[in-house]
């Protein structure tokens, strides 16, 4: 059973940077496709910025510039290094994936249980 495991969220103050790490336990057989995703207080989740393939990437407009997604394969690793934050990147950050694992017979959604992040203004 493969867990996504995130890290490096907390406190920081609007302008600052910070940097989330999404570590996947266990064997992945094919190229997963890897998200970050994001939900505010009284909001729907959002997708922040994904990577896959030959590292293709794609990125929420609000973000574009400033975020900046990365994998480590063979970590099996992804990172969200976020930088000029604003209050509004508020929320709890999801790892989300899309990939087969060792017993997978078709890829399989996995997701993380979430770090939070707070941009103080």
């Amino acid at each position: 059973q493969v867990r996504l495991v995130e890290s490096g969220g907390g406190l920081v103050e609007a302008g600052g940077s910070m940097r989330l790490s999404c570590t996947a336990s266990g064997a992945i057989v094919s190229d997963p496709w890897m998200s970050w995703y994001r939900q505010a207080p009284g909001k729907e989740r959002e997708l922040v910025a994904a990577t896959g393939g030959s590292y293709e990437t794609n990125y929420a407009d609000s973000v574009k510039g400033r975020f900046t997604i990365s994998r480590d394969i063979a970590a099996n690793t992804v990172y969200l290094q976020m930088n000029a934050l604003k209050s509004e990147d508020t929320g709890d950050y999801y790892c989300h994936g899309v990939f087969r694992a060792a017993g997978d017979f078709v890829p399989k959604t996995y997701w993380g249980q979430g770090t939070q992040v707070t941009v103080s203004s």
